[in-house]
């Protein structure tokens, strides 16, 4: 949310047009948090959360290693001093030329999750180590992730046995149980699953050796979300369920949970209207919208906390949308957005909880518009 750092620097840099502002001191906290939280889990960042050269930075320094979704993001990494063996390409979906130039920098864990991707990577990364995303339902997630990624848990016994075959390391299964989870249990079923996994295989004398548990942790937004600590537990008494004392290594990948609360836009009220005289719902235009970084609000999945000079005052509905001529450029419709009647053209609002997901999802020129400018503080 706004710390009093990311407030004076609005106040002293009055920075031109929207912009996000992320403090660091609160990517460390979160950090810390995670460490304490599962202390037996080697964290591995999302960098498509927020690849500012200034966290990736700050997270190498604290010994963070990283999960990237491409070449570029694998060579941010290491240009912010990460070593090759602190990262993973965990991409389902890679060209073949690209999974080579990753070996290439010493990258030697990747995803996979289907046999086609695993004769990609033992054509040009051998005896490289994979692991296989089974597929989850996301119950509970905010921001659920598709059948795009994974596969069932049958036939990710089929692809590690086969990748075994081609002779790379079988080195364990991943999930995701879904973008902001909100939901403590999440991670019991789908470790359930993975222990089924690891049985099947223990059978064949394959013995995995790591569970990749994704990433999910929430960032607040409107409502309070249950604490790392509180995720620890549940997750550790959920890995001690199923595999009892021979718990294997794990990874966690927070992205949005490691930088969401860190972040804060700066944006303008643009205009203020009505589409009809006895319309009692305003359209309020924001200098920000969908295409300017707010991609998230796509069927308002995230609805993001807004700050204004006027809270406290008496408040009316509002559809709140973006600049652009582009009608799917509106963030909140369905559920209208209570914001203060005495809310007017030139005003200054934040948004709040928008250190991820953010800059990366920006588009180039939409409009003429430039991308989400970004101050790493």
């Amino acid at each position: 949310m706004a710390t009093q750092r990311i407030l004076d620097f609005l106040a002293t840099r009055r920075p031109n047009g929207p912009c996000l502002v992320v403090d660091l001191d609160v990517v460390r906290d979160n950090f810390h948090a995670f460490q304490k939280a599962l202390p037996d889990s080697r964290i591995y960042y999302a960098v498509k959360a927020n690849p500012a050269p200034e966290i990736l930075r700050l997270l190498a320094a604290l010994g963070s290693s990283f999960d990237t979704a491409s070449v570029a993001e694998i060579e941010m990494a290491m240009d912010a001093g990460a070593p090759a063996e602190r990262i993973s390409f965990g991409n389902t979906i890679k060209k073949e030329r690209d999974v080579a130039r990753a070996f290439e920098l010493g990258i030697r864990l990747f995803a996979v999750d289907c046999v086609e991707e695993v004769e990609k990577v033992a054509r040009v990364a051998p005896g490289a180590r994979v692991f296989c995303r089974v597929l989850t339902d996301g119950a509970g997630a905010e921001w659920p992730l598709s059948r795009k990624f994974g596969c069932v848990p049958a036939m990710a016994i089929d692809v590690l046995r086969h990748a075994k075959k081609l002779g790379l390391d079988a080195y364990g299964v991943s999930f995701h149980v879904g973008s902001q989870q909100t939901d403590l249990n999440a991670w019991d079923k789908a470790l359930a699953d993975a222990k089924g996994v690891f049985a099947a295989l223990a059978e064949e004398g394959i013995v995995l050796k790591m569970v990749n548990m994704g990433g999910g942790f929430p960032t607040r937004y409107l409502k309070d979300v249950p604490t790392a600590q509180a995720y620890g537990q549940a997750i550790f008494g959920a890995l001690r369920k199923h595999f009892g004392n021979r718990i294997p290594e794990t990874i966690i990948e927070p992205g949005r949970g490691m930088v969401g609360n860190a972040g804060v836009i700066k944006s303008e009220v643009v205009l203020i209207s009505k589409k009809a005289d006895n319309d009692n719902v305003r359209w309020v235009y924001l200098d920000i919208g969908k295409f300017g970084g707010l991609a998230e609000t796509m069927d308002e999945a995230i609805r993001y906390p807004i700050v204004t000079a006027h809270d406290g005052s008496e408040t009316g509905a509002c559809v709140l949308a973006g600049p652009t001529c582009d009608s799917a450029d509106v963030m909140y419709e369905k559920t209208p957005y209570p914001l203060p009647l005495s809310l007017t053209i030139g005003d200054e609002v934040l948004i709040e909880g928008t250190g991820a997901y953010t800059t990366t999802y920006a588009s180039v020129a939409f409009n003429g518009f430039e991308p989400l400018r970004s101050y790493v503080i």
